[in-house]
Parts: C-alpha cells; structure tokens; sequence
C-alpha cells in the first residue's frame, strides 16, 4: 500500500509540481484536484472552477438576512477533496485556526464558516494550479 502511495505522489510531483506542498493537499487529493483541473484551458477563472467544484456561493435570503449557501451542483469527488481540505487545515493549521476564530467572533456559523473556507480554498488552488501549468 505504501509502495501505491509514494508512486502516486511520484506521479503528482511530476504533473504539478509543488501542488502537494499546499496545506491539506496530499498525494489522493491533490490526484483528484489534478483530474478536474485537467488542462490549462478548461477551466477559464476562478469561479468557474469554485462553480465545477460546487462551491460557489448562491443567494440564500429570506427577509431582512442575507445568507448565502453553497451550489450543490458540480464535481462530487472535487467538492469533498476540498472538504477534506478545508478539516485538515481547520484542525491543524494555524492561520486557519485564526479565520474560524475571527468569524466566529463576528457571528458567523460553523457552516457558514467552513463555506467561506472552502470557497477561499477552491480560489486559491485554482491560483496554484495555473502557476504551476503555465
């Protein structure tokens, strides 16, 4: 089994190199990363990627709340590699400890919270990725 991993993280280096050096991404996510990424070209910004993901924000309002949730549409495997993600970093990674810490003081929810994170995560990895492919 470990054998199959370090050769699958082989693989990765080689594709993107430095894709598994971003917090929360390893070897099994960033592969699933890499498949919907696909090529430079098919994916034209970042909220089309935070859209294929099924993390972009959709108005959720109701009276006098403004609420947003997250598209449930898209890429299913995407979407829980950057679940995956966003709970490693929000157990281990301090700046991240920081964000929940800051919204939750400013009222935020734990769902609202980690819909944020995703969609900061999804931004940034789709900055990543077309560094590392251009």
């Amino acid at each position: 089994m470990e054998s199959n991993h370090a050769a699958l993280a082989k693989h990765v280096d080689e594709l993107a190199p430095g894709i598994q050096d971003i917090p929360g991404v390893g070897p099994f996510t960033a592969t699933i990363l890499l498949t919907a990424w696909s090529h430079p070209g098919r994916v034209r910004s970042e909220s089309a990627f935070a859209a294929i993901a099924g993390v972009s924000p959709i108005p959720a309002s109701s009276g006098n709340t403004i609420r947003h949730r997250l598209n449930h549409h898209g890429d299913r495997q995407l979407n829980r590699a950057l679940h995956i993600i966003a709970r490693s970093r929000m157990l281990t990674e301090p700046t991240t400890k920081a964000y929940v810490e800051r919204r939750t003081a400013e009222g935020k929810s734990r769902r609202e919270i980690h819909r944020c994170l995703t969609r900061l995560i999804a931004r940034s990895i789709y900055r990543k990725l077309t560094t590392l492919t251009a």
